[in-house]
């Protein structure tokens, strides 16, 4: 992993020198030579080249040069014995020796040195709303001191005292296997905020335990690594880490070996990972009726660039090799969740079975699931509130344990851990029985007394690679399967008819059979069945539309005939999963019938009025 990063740094050209660090400068106190003027310049979003002290800075007598925070630079009160505190004492020391090789560096010494300067810079600062924790630094004369040759020789030179090289014995360095100086502690990795890191930056490379000191080493000795090497390493990380997206709590970082074109980053099909995405609706907007085959396989060629669509082979792509890390900070120590390396070809091919494997009918069944992103369907995992409007915050909490596994299995083709189901499931039930079916058929209600539709793309990839990694040749297919052999899966859509059969004779009922039945149906069909039958026939005798009591009676007949003799007692988490998903595919197919009758009769009507 740390040779990948280094090559990847040194072939963007991200190489910092040793001692320095790239930061932003919040402030800068601009000062003269030619007199006592003091402003305040506010700086800009780009990274600047800093001189870097690295972890010393978190001592209690130690910290950065030429920038640090507002309260170390300029402190707002001096020691009870009437020095200044020890890292605000350690900064103007250091200040004070780079003005032997930067004349222009003596105006700041001599400003800090000053009770009425130091006030006024106090004031320009707090005018400015620059508060203690914000970095600040100098200018002298409209320059920034950080651009000055003179400064970085002197730092150069300078930093030498705290490595102590001659103490050091010497090793190979891990990153690149050359013989050299190990570094006594890393500098921190800037980008992890966001996912519980620390502002200042979090350690890579730290061995704060004993049991991290099985070498007997002390600190990094135990996994030596260069000066320079691990400055490629970080600024590659620091640079990865900028525009990755954050999924459950943590940063997906990606790169490649060698540089490909963006259309081809098969990452990006991935439905963007970002979680900054309201809950999409895959239902929002109705599709034009057309096969759910042709439907599915033109959604997968609108996502994949040309490669993936066409299947062709890509020579100059299929030795490329990619590399993940999925990260979070810890207590100021960057946290790896995962890492995975694999190859380009490979890649290609596992995510066009993951989009072959979520192929699934809508709620109407006319089409397939429009695509969402990856957060948004992982939402359809998290516990279900019903009027929960930030469930992405609950994210990182519920699910950082199983993301990183449904990523590896996303990019490999392998099986979801079992958790997925049953979380599919807990969702699926739990907003069944918070829905209610008060008002008219209105699509919304309809969808409100089927299984979540998400959930059960969840339940149908579980399945299906289930069956796949267990030799089994199961056809679960987008739409209801009646030759699907499985005795579940047909006692959800037994379910599904009893569901349309009520909601059709009794549209303002209440409390539904769903409401009333489906957590014991799920679990117990043989139990449920029975009872549903009974109500099934009274709520067709009330049908005053005779033509549609007879095809659900049909129905009824279809999916009785593909069930058999046997209703199972009991259901296994499996057989729940086969129970849900033949259910929702059940409904999507009344639903498609029903909408082709209602058309059909409007097209009689019209041609009667002609």
């Amino acid at each position: 992993m740390l040779k990948a990063l280094y090559d990847y740094g040194v072939r963007q050209n991200l190489t910092q020198p040793p001692g320095f660090s790239g930061k932003t400068v919040k402030a800068y106190i601009s000062l003269s030579e030619d007199d006592d003027h003091v402003s305040i310049y506010l700086g800009d979003k780009e990274s600047v080249l800093c001189p870097d002290i690295g972890s010393l800075a978190q001592s209690r007598d130690k910290c950065n040069i030429l920038v640090e925070k507002r309260s170390i630079v300029v402190p707002d009160a001096a020691t009870e014995d009437g020095k200044l505190p020890a890292k605000s004492r350690f900064f103007l020391e250091t200040l004070r020796s780079a003005s032997e090789a930067e004349p222009r560096l003596k105006v700041c010494v001599r400003a800090l040195e000053t009770p009425e300067t130091i006030e006024k810079i106090r004031e320009e600062l707090d005018r400015m709303k620059i508060k203690p924790g914000d970095t600040v630094s100098f200018r002298v004369n409209g320059q920034s001191v950080l651009q000055s040759e003179k400064v970085r020789d002197w730092w150069k030179s300078f930093r030498k005292q705290f490595s102590k090289e001659c103490e050091k014995p010497s090793a190979l360095c891990l990153i690149t296997g050359e013989p050299a100086q190990a570094m006594t502690t890393t500098t921190p990795v800037q980008g992890l905020f966001v996912v519980g890191g620390h502002a200042r930056g979090d350690s890579l490379i730290c061995f704060d335990k004993p049991a991290f000191c099985s070498y007997h080493q002390k600190q990094a000795a135990n996994a030596p690594v260069s000066e320079e090497a691990f400055s490629v390493v970080k600024a590659a990380l620091d640079e990865l880490l900028k525009d990755a997206p954050v999924l459950a709590g943590m940063k997906f970082v990606h790169w490649f070996d060698r540089e490909i074109p963006k259309d081809k980053d098969l990452f990006n099909l991935l439905d963007d990972l970002e979680d900054d995405t309201a809950e999409d609706d895959p239902e929002d907007e109705p599709e034009e009726e057309t096969k759910v085959n042709e439907r599915a396989e033109r959604k997968r060629a609108d996502q994949a660039p040309e490669s993936v669509r066409s299947g062709d082979a890509v020579p100059d792509l299929d030795d490329v090799s990619y590399h993940i890390l999925m990260l979070s900070g810890v207590n100021s120590r960057i946290m790896i969740r995962r890492y995975d390396r694999g190859n380009y070809a490979d890649l290609r091919r596992n995510i066009n079975q993951w989009y072959t494997d979520l192929a699934l009918t809508n709620y109407s069944g006319t089409g397939n699931i429009k695509q969402v992103k990856l957060a948004a369907r992982l939402i359809h995992l998290l516990k279900f509130l019903k009027s929960d409007s930030r469930p992405l915050e609950r994210m990182p909490k519920e699910l950082s344990g199983i993301t990183p596994t449904i990523i590896q299995a996303i990019l490999t083709g392998g099986v979801l851990p079992d958790a997925v189901a049953s979380k599919a499931l807990t969702y699926i039930r739990s907003k069944l029985l918070a829905g209610d079916d008060e008002s008219a058929q209105t699509t919304r209600n309809i969808q409100s007394t089927m299984p979540d539709s998400l959930a059960c793309q969840w339940l149908k990839v579980w399945l299906l690679r289930k069956n796949r990694m267990n030799h089994q040749e199961v056809s679960i297919v987008e739409e209801y399967n009646l030759n699907l052999s499985n005795p579940a899966y047909h006692c959800g859509g037994l379910m599904a008819v009893y569901a349309a059969i009520q909601r059709t004779a009794m549209p303002d009922v209440n409390t539904g059979i769903v409401e009333r039945y489906y957590a014991s149906a799920i679990q117990m069909p043989a139990l449920a069945i029975g009872q549903l039958s009974r109500h099934s026939n009274y709520h067709l005798e009330k049908m005053e539309n005779k033509w549609l009591a007879d095809r659900y009676r049909e129905n009824l007949q279809e999916v009785s005939v593909a069930l058999g003799r046997h209703i199972p007692a009991t259901l296994n988490l499996e057989q729940q999963s086969y129970f849900a998903l033949g259910y929702y595919q059940m409904g999507a197919k009344l639903n498609k019938e029903r909408k082709k009758a209602v058309a059909a009769s409007k097209e009689r009507t019209a041609a009667a009025e002609q």
